[in-house]
């Protein structure tokens, strides 16, 4: 809701909190839509909640500040949650017969009318801030894990029967009943909505001899998340086959499809894969939220020298750059990232992918389909007929592909890619073994990323000096004066500081957080190919003396990046170490 304009100004300037000038700059930038203390507010000039008390003085409305509140669920759920997204309100205090609500818009008269005619309740009207309203909003969803189990408890007694080793098999019509029967379209909705809700980046459904586990990935490690009813499996798996349009009476060869839902604010894509295993099938999700804001390399975790080199090589009209690390280490987003920011209406953008993972405007994304015969090999002998200027191509993961990227390379284009490898260093030595020239690897790549995530600490950490004993342990990972010189240029530490002087950090666990982690992000080496690496890669020298050579020339490793990582508070020293050691 907005305050008069002119009535907001006198209060502020009377308050002091702002000055005239600052206003007035405010005033010119405030012009239709926007109104002049969210100006302030975007420009730094007032907190959001300063502006919040300011807006509920004018209106002689009570002003609330739900930020830290926790909430009680009895009182939470007077006000449905539709209605408390949609119209910006929540409940958060009953006092007899009276229910205290902060909204947005403590003018929604229609609103409080129909809450005061549910509840049956006097409502008091706070005004409140956007942080608080979200704030609030998340602590609907932490009593999905209950909603789960009533529902199962309730809806599990419904459920049809599935097979057992002694029926027949059901054919596709009965199995598209089971898919469509109520509890289990609930059931489904539920553990999706549930996924969305932690933060999960992969959903695995896993029948068993008795029951049905569900499993979710969460910052890279896997959590148990329900046990259903073994009688469940037939009709869980049968409507995901549905969802993802794929054959209901095909339970002897695996399935891959995908299909999306949303939620009020964000669009997924469910990459689904379905596996024959002993017990029935398994089907693995991997969630891709569709809408979610570009990615830049600084909030990958690319920093200092290293992202000046990945800008350097990337700037380039022609070559190849590879990132390389296993499975889930975030390869594909780095790409996708430096496609964003080379993404400009002069140039035109081709990939070859399998899956297309995001979605990206003015990019031409081709799906590779192997079981018609269009391979990564296939596709980019056509990609190159289709005059572009940058070309994505999945993976790296044969000859005949190696060598058309190459080629790719060498004849005018922007080539990027990735590659299975343990390191920067190690991806030299595996396009060897592809049979690829050491002379056209050392003509072409521009530079190798090499890359793991980490585990991100929430704020509430805890400071902590390691001991002697502990620092002897970590001079066998790395050489500790080396790693002093780059705390040292990263401004990790002040200048002058030793190891004694060095902080790293422990988890906290919180509600919100119940392992102190939340979200990840990238632990990078960055190695160019310069003149001394082209060298050795044309003597054919090995990954080690690569290596070597790199850090001599100033590159940091994964590893001694993940420790000015840790220093800085960002993760901690066990979670780099976890994810280096091979």
């Amino acid at each position: 809701m907005k305050v008069d304009a002119k009535q907001l100004k006198t209060f502020l300037i009377d308050s002091e909190l702002v000055s005239p000038s600052d206003i007035e700059k405010a005033e010119k930038k405030a012009v239709g839509e926007k109104d002049l203390g969210d100006v302030l507010v975007k420009d730094g000039k007032i907190t959001e909640e300063d502006l919040g008390k300011m807006r509920a003085y004018v209106l002689g409305i009570p002003f609330v500040n739900l930020e830290h509140e926790k909430i009680p669920e009895d009182v939470l759920g007077i006000i449905p949650e539709p209605i408390a997204r949609n119209h910006n309100i929540v409940s958060y205090r009953k006092l007899g017969s009276s229910l205290e609500v902060a909204m947005l818009d403590p003018q929604d008269l229609e609103t409080i009318e129909f809450i005061r005619k549910k509840a049956d309740l006097k409502i008091l009207p706070r005004l409140t801030n956007p942080a608080s309203i979200k704030h609030v909003l998340k602590q609907y969803n932490k009593s999905l894990e209950a909603e789960f189990g009533e529902i199962i408890k309730k809806e599990s007694g419904n459920l049809k029967i599935s097979q057992t080793s002694g029926e027949p098999e059901k054919d596709a019509e009965d199995l598209k009943k089971m898919a469509e029967d109520l509890p289990v379209v609930r059931i489904v909705e539920t553990l999706l909505k549930h996924a969305i809700t932690q933060r999960a980046s992969d959903i695995h459904i896993e029948p068993e001899e008795n029951q049905l586990l569900v499993r979710y990935r969460i910052d890279g490690i896997l959590h148990d998340a329900m046990i259903l009813p073994k009688k469940a499996a037939s009709g869980v798996i049968a409507r995901i086959k549905v969802l993802s349009n794929l054959k209901l009476d095909e339970h002897r060869l695996p399935q891959d499809g995908r299909f999306k839902m949303e939620n009020s604010e964000q669009k997924f894509s469910f990459r689904v894969s379905i596996l024959p295993i002993y017990d029935g099938e398994k089907a693995v999700m991997r969630l891709l939220p569709e809408n979610s804001e570009g990615f830049s390399l600084e909030g990958l975790g690319f920093g200092g020298e290293a992202l000046e080199r990945l800008h350097h090589a990337i700037k380039r009209p022609v070559g190849m750059v590879l990132a390389t690390g296993p499975t889930g280490s975030g390869k594909t987003t780095t790409l996708y990232t430096i496609i964003d920011i080379l993404n400009t209406p002069e140039v035109n953008i081709s990939t070859i992918e399998d899956p297309i993972e995001y979605r990206m405007p003015r990019v031409n994304q081709t799906q590779v389909k192997p079981e018609i015969g269009f391979s990564f090999a296939n596709g980019l002998r056509s990609l190159v007929r289709q005059d572009p200027d940058i070309i994505m191509v999945g993976e790296i993961r044969d000859n005949e592909t190696a060598s058309l990227a190459i080629n790719a390379a060498l004849t005018g284009h922007l080539v990027l890619s990735t590659l299975h490898t343990n390191s920067a260093a190690g991806t030299l030595p595996r396009l060897l073994d592809m049979k690829v020239e050491p002379f056209l690897i050392a003509s072409t790549v521009n530079v190798i990323i090499g890359q793991r995530l980490v585990r991100v600490l929430c704020s509430s950490k805890k400071p902590y000096k390691i001991s002697k004993d502990e620092l002897r342990e970590l001079g066998k990972e790395v050489d500790l004066d080396r790693m002093l010189k780059f705390l040292h240029e990263t401004k990790a530490i002040k200048a002058g500081d030793g190891w004694d002087d060095v902080s790293f950090y422990k988890p906290v666990p919180t509600s919100e957080a119940p392992d102190g982690f939340e979200n990840r992000i990238g632990i990078h080496e960055v190695l160019p190919v310069t003149e001394s690496i082209r060298a050795l890669i044309m003597s054919n020298a090995t990954s080690d003396q690569i290596e070597k050579t790199a850090k001599e020339e100033g590159m940091m490793t994964m590893l001694e990046d993940g420790i000015v990582k840790a220093v800085l508070g960002v993760t901690t020293i066990e979670e780099v170490l976890r994810v280096t050691r091979e």
